[in-house]
């Protein structure tokens, strides 16, 4: 199991607990999009990038290091793919992605 690299850290929270520090991980730009975008295969840098809409180099190296850094993501021979942690975390937004359905259906 891939162990997290960085401390636990949030902006803006000195309580050091955990869910701060992960939904301050999760609430950046594209973090959760590169999350779900590998929810089926490792894809590379490149791939990943046109899956993400072209998002800037820069900040998506920099979300990729900072999911790798959490544990999330590791780096294989084919890409970027979810760790075990990784698919856990993403295991526990299938019933948000569910319910997200319904109420767009919903408001529609």
């Amino acid at each position: 199991m891939t162990r997290p690299t960085k401390p636990l850290r949030a902006r803006g929270s000195r309580t050091g607990r955990p869910i701060m520090a992960l939904l301050d991980l999760l609430g950046r730009r594209w973090s959760l999009r590169i999350l779900w975008e590998l929810r089926q295969s490792e894809l590379t840098s490149r791939a990943l990038r046109a899956a993400c809409d072209d998002a800037s180099p820069t900040v998506l190296q920099t979300r990729l290091d900072e999911l790798r850094g959490a544990g999330f993501l590791q780096l294989g021979d084919d890409g970027y793919g979810l760790t075990p942690l990784g698919r856990e975390l993403l295991e526990t937004f299938l019933p948000l992605h569910r319910f997200a359905d319904r109420w767009s259906r919903q408001v529609q």
